[in-house]
């Protein structure tokens, strides 16, 4: 059952029985992990599942502590720092860009650019990675903010039946459809800064935020050296050379192949995420964008928030997977997101993200048109991919 926007009521089901779809334990009672198999965070939902998890003594997970951390960071400090961070690459530009922001229209991206232009007065260069699966939503977002900004911007959008050939063999190769988007969204933009000679790039979120693989307190910031080659190795997962086949060139992913070391290093190329050094809140931060630059919600398949990937499309595919291959989705990242701010207890969480994750994207047929799967086959080799206590789902 839902409302008249589409979004899941409580007591509806779940992903149908069937062709392979996972559902939350059938005995499951109010208030338990959808997934007795598995073990949990103790303060938030995420399970041992997620890529690079960890519990401590406590049996509390990265993402927790990191958020308890944040809470006690000095980020008047950290702002001080980016401002000499951005003061020195203005002072580098001259009459160039000062800086490159990645932008997608979506909700980070739309910040990140407003917080350089508006607040740490930077001329900058916006730069779209496309993934060719916009909505009109995003599409809207994207022109919207880069007017009322007045920012120049340039695009890459990979054509269709590159895209179609690279969602077909991203399912084998890195369990989603995405892996055209991983790696465009890294690799585009640090062409076109080194390509101009801009040096620096902003980034968003801090990867301490929620990835559960770092926390504040244990992170040392980025150096200048490293960034391209830590966010580029861990964005792509796959090369873009194991791509090559079925149809794929290595021609065909020229832009996907990241520049070498040798010439980011040659063009000076470093880059910040702005979450490291600016208090980072997605909900207020979405309040402060619709309010002051009439930045549009939508309904996302997947999530029970409107706001987080409303520019594409297949978000919903995207999470789907990952909750077929790790038993869960983007219902448990956002539901334990709120427990931590909290807006929501643990139990009361458990319950919303057994239900969301578990939906049946409608995005999912577009994806099985274009690639030419079929759902039982989709689902098959998702599971084939399960790891660890995630053998135990079903």
């Amino acid at each position: 059952m839902t409302d008249d926007s589409g979004t899941p009521l409580p007591g509806s089901s779940g992903a149908p029985r069937g062709s392979g779809a996972l559902g939350p334990d059938p005995d499951r009672v109010p208030g338990d992990p959808p997934f007795r198999a598995l073990r949990y965070c103790s303060r938030c939902c995420m399970p041992e599942t997620n890529e690079g998890m960890g519990f401590d003594e406590m049996g509390v997970c990265k993402a927790c502590r990191s958020s308890e951390q944040k809470m006690r960071i000095d980020w008047q400090t950290r702002q001080e720092a980016l401002r000499r961070i951005t003061d020195k690459a203005k002072a580098a530009a001259g009459n160039d860009y000062d800086c490159v922001v990645p932008i997608s229209g979506g909700k980070d991206s739309a910040f990140q650019l407003h917080i350089m232009v508006n607040v740490f007065g930077m001329t900058p260069l916006a730069v779209t990675f496309s993934h060719n699966w916009f909505t009109e939503t995003g599409r809207y977002n994207l022109a919207n903010i880069l007017e009322r900004l007045n920012v120049d911007h340039m695009m890459y959008t990979p054509n269709r039946g590159l895209v179609n050939k690279l969602a077909r063999r991203s399912l084998p190769m890195i369990g989603d459809a995405c892996w055209h988007c991983h790696a465009g969204v890294w690799s585009f933009p640090f062409h076109v800064a080194a390509k101009f000679r801009i040096p620096l790039i902003i980034y968003g979120e801090s990867p301490a935020e929620f990835s559960g693989r770092t926390i504040y307190l244990d992170q040392e910031l980025p150096k200048e050296s490293n960034f391209a080659k830590v966010g580029l190795k861990e964005s792509m997962k796959v090369p873009p050379e194991a791509m090559v086949g079925d149809g794929i060139t290595a021609k065909d992913l020229s832009l996907f192949f990241p520049p070498t070391p040798a010439e980011l290093e040659e063009a000076g190329v470093y880059g910040v995420f702005l979450g490291d050094y600016v208090f980072w809140d997605h909900e207020r931060q979405t309040e402060f964008l619709v309010k002051e630059f009439d930045w549009r919600e939508d309904r996302v398949e997947g999530s029970y928030k409107w706001y987080k990937s409303v520019e594409c499309r297949m978000a919903g595919v995207h999470d789907y997977a990952k909750y077929i291959k790790r038993g869960f989705g983007r219902g448990t990242d956002f539901a334990s997101q709120d427990v931590r701010a909290g807006l929501m207890t643990r139990d009361e969480a458990f319950d919303l993200a057994a239900k969301v994750d578990s939906e049946r994207p409608d995005a999912l047929d577009y994806y099985l048109e274009i690639t030419g799967y079929t759902e039982e086959e989709f689902h098959q080799r998702l599971k084939a991919m399960r790891q660890g206590k995630a053998t135990e789902l079903e």
